[in-house]
């Protein structure tokens, strides 16, 4: 995958991205809950957190609010994505760090949990499962990866059809065609795999508990533990 191609995408889409989300993502509220609730750690614990793709920092507002004791390093391709990020946590700049890479080209440092929503689906399940090696590394002992993205469907009649219920779904949200259109526009640069190679992946990288806790249809959560 061309990540300087995602990147023009996703610049692009920043002005209207977040007013989007929810006609883009129907079980938008499941989907983005599943997160913070798997996170392994209490209410006022201090972990450190690293979200790769995190865009406008729409994950990591969830999950940082919930673990307000929380240092929340964000990760994304997008320089202009990551502005959007910066203010929104404004307010609380001493816990949020902002980092320009493409993680797809290694990782570096030490973190408790890593997350990431609707953004390593860009990358080809080479590159995927190489990339949940790095994830292994960077974790600390006991650390937690969950990731909330969408997968291909086992087959391509399924695939057909969780394509057909998106379509359908989105169409019915009242989302102005020009935001449709961008949208399938930057499902160009989509590589999803199926969540069973992805769960593989993980187990063969040395993730334990290695879990789906959430699927509609295309949409899923799931998560591996360090050992």
């Amino acid at each position: 995958m061309d990540m300087l191609f995602v990147r023009e995408l996703f610049d692009r889409s920043v002005p209207s991205y977040d007013e989007t989300r929810r006609q883009l993502i129907p079980c938008f509220d499941e989907f983005y809950s599943h997160v913070p609730e798997l996170v392994p750690f209490q209410h006022h614990d201090a972990f450190s957190m690293l979200d790769l793709g995190a865009g406008t920092g729409l994950l990591s507002h969830f999950v940082s609010e919930r673990f307000p004791e929380a240092h929340v390093s964000l990760m994304d391709i997008s320089v202009e994505m990551l502005q959007k990020a910066r203010e929104r946590f404004a307010g609380e700049a001493e816990r949020f760090s902002f980092f320009v890479h493409d993680y797809s080209k290694g990782l570096q440092g030490s973190y408790d949990l890593i997350v990431s929503a609707l953004s390593i689906h860009h990358l080809p399940d080479e590159e995927k499962a190489s990339l949940f090696q790095s994830i292994y590394k960077v974790l600390n002992p006991g650390g937690m990866f969950i990731n909330a993205d969408q997968v291909l469907g086992a087959t391509d009649e399924i695939d057909r059809f969780y394509r057909e219920i998106w379509l359908r779904q989105v169409a019915g949200s009242g989302l102005a065609d020009t935001e449709f259109d961008a949208a399938k526009e930057r499902m160009k640069a989509d590589r999803p795999g199926t969540l069973e190679s992805q769960l593989c992946f993980l187990r063969s990288a040395g993730f334990r508990e290695v879990n789906c806790w959430y699927k509609n249809y295309s949409f899923v959560v799931f998560s591996g533990v360090k050992k």
